[in-house]
């Protein structure tokens, strides 16, 4: 018999529809199951929050902020081939047991929408990526 949690966990998913392996987190005595805190209202204020942020740095503390508090962790990157848009970064979270298929969509959805909203956010990613090393002025 696992051990109680001691904080609210996500509502199980319907049989079949999730990925998530929750009941297999749950029996797994060492398995981090901080990633079940994300309630669904959890879900929704971190959706708000990644959607609303002003500037790289804002979504840089969110990213953290998600591998410290839930384990989840935030992959924001150029993809392989020419960046023209927000479609050409690779957005995606990385694997983890009791990762709901909702979420797994829903964040790097968030995340889309925030770059659109903002592309500055995108061009301090690629900068950050040093993609737009060929650009930049020299110091005058």
């Amino acid at each position: 018999m696992p051990a109680p949690i001691p904080f609210p966990i996500r509502q199980e998913c319907p049989p079949g529809a999730c990925i998530c392996e929750r009941d297999r987190l749950l029996r797994d005595p060492q398995g981090d199951v901080r990633v079940l805190r994300l309630t669904r209202l959890e879900e929704r204020k971190l959706i708000e929050r990644i959607e609303n942020s002003s500037s790289f740095a804002d979504l840089q503390r969110i990213r953290q902020r998600m591998q410290d508090q839930l384990g989840i962790e935030l992959w924001i990157a150029p993809g392989l081939n020419e960046v023209r848009t927000v479609r050409g970064l690779q957005i995606r979270l990385t694997d983890k047991l009791g990762l709901c298929r909702k979420i797994r969509q829903s964040i790097p959805a968030a995340v889309r929408r925030c770059l659109e909203k903002k592309p500055e956010i995108v061009y301090a990613i690629l900068d950050a990526h040093d993609l737009l090393e060929q650009t930049r002025q020299p110091p005058t």
